[in-house]
């Protein structure tokens, strides 16, 4: 990275900072809050990684103060802004916004703990030794939300058992794509149903995508998991809503933002459980001694709204196992 890039990656961030942040003391505990993606999508999750700071007994600007770092999507600016993390010696690190945020703060240092919250596997990824004993100076988080692809293809065939034409938009710099992509291919036979890849891994790139969308060949539209795509959720869902596909999506804020359904675990509950482990490092854990978690509860979300615009009956059974239905 040339020294301009890094200047400007850390001075678009610190124009984020509180104030509290720049008139910190050493009496006072710091958090470094690195995230891959921007401060303007993400505002809802930091709230739930207050409230779990909160509920472990710290206040921003009270008893302890966070730098936040945010590459606003440039995954090549996550290293200087981990590296400048370190350099400030904060006491933990939240490495947030996807798996590259974690490997980011894991090359950054071997000392300061790191909580991480991640779709993918930490094992796989290197993160950690195992989830219940991680070893070294990392735990946290992982959604696992690669591996919950093919729930969401079924839940996609119960809504629409006659869609037997769907195009999945991936991202294909998510590392994840071969989990993503391994299983679901044969998933799809087996309903029937033929799957065919869509590739963006910019906001051009998804705009060409629907630009040039066939509608008339596909009957509904899978939209991978992926950090990339939750930050441009308003920017999808509005480009499926313009070639009118029932689309389902793998956290509820994609359907609260007019999409038509979702599966998924909770993106704000992964947050709270971050800010609950930051909090009992900063108290004295170890990361060693915290396990990495994994969601217990999934959520099915649907938008009858949407579904009505569409023309799409979603089938009493499936709205018996819905958790939150909006109107």
């Amino acid at each position: 990275m040339r020294r301009r890039d890094v200047l400007i990656a850390l001075g678009g961030a610190a124009a984020l900072w509180p104030v509290s942040t720049l008139a910190q003391t050493s009496a006072v505990p710091v958090i470094g809050f690195l995230n891959a993606q921007k401060s303007a999508d993400f505002g809802h999750v930091v709230r739930a990684f207050h409230r779990g700071l909160n509920e472990g007994g710290f206040i921003e600007g009270k008893n302890v103060n966070i730098e936040y770092r945010w590459a606003e999507g440039r995954y090549d600016r996550l290293a200087a802004l981990a590296a400048d993390l370190v350099t400030r010696r904060v006491n933990v690190i939240a490495a947030t916004g996807g798996d590259a945020s974690a490997r980011a703060a894991k090359a950054a240092t071997t000392e300061i703990p790191v909580v991480f919250t991640i779709g993918g596997d930490p094992v796989d990824l290197g993160l950690v030794a195992s989830f219940n004993r991680p070893g070294g100076n990392l735990t946290g988080l992982t959604q696992y939300t690669a591996a919950l692809e093919g729930k969401r293809l079924e839940v996609l065939h119960e809504l629409m058992p006659s869609a037997s034409a769907v195009a999945m938009l991936v991202d294909p710099g998510n590392p994840n794509i071969g989990v993503q992509l391994r299983d679901l291919p044969a998933a799809a036979q087996k309903m029937n149903m033929q799957l065919t890849i869509l590739r963006a891994s910019s906001e051009r790139e998804i705009d060409e995508v629907f630009a040039t969308f066939d509608r008339p060949k596909f009957q509904a539209l899978f939209v991978a998991s992926d950090p990339f795509f939750n930050s441009r959720r308003e920017q999808i869902v509005a480009r499926v809503a313009a070639v009118s596909i029932p689309a389902i999506f793998h956290q509820r804020e994609f359907v609260t933002a007019g999409g038509l359904i979702s599966y998924g675990s909770s993106a704000l509950d992964m947050y709270r459980h971050a800010g609950l482990y930051a909090a009992r490092i900063l108290k004295g854990a170890k990361p060693t001694e915290l396990p990495v978690l994994q969601p217990t509860k999934f959520e099915l979300v649907i938008n009858l709204r949407t579904a009505k615009t569409l023309g799409v009956v979603v089938p009493p059974s499936l709205l018996t196992q819905t958790d939150e239905v909006i109107e």
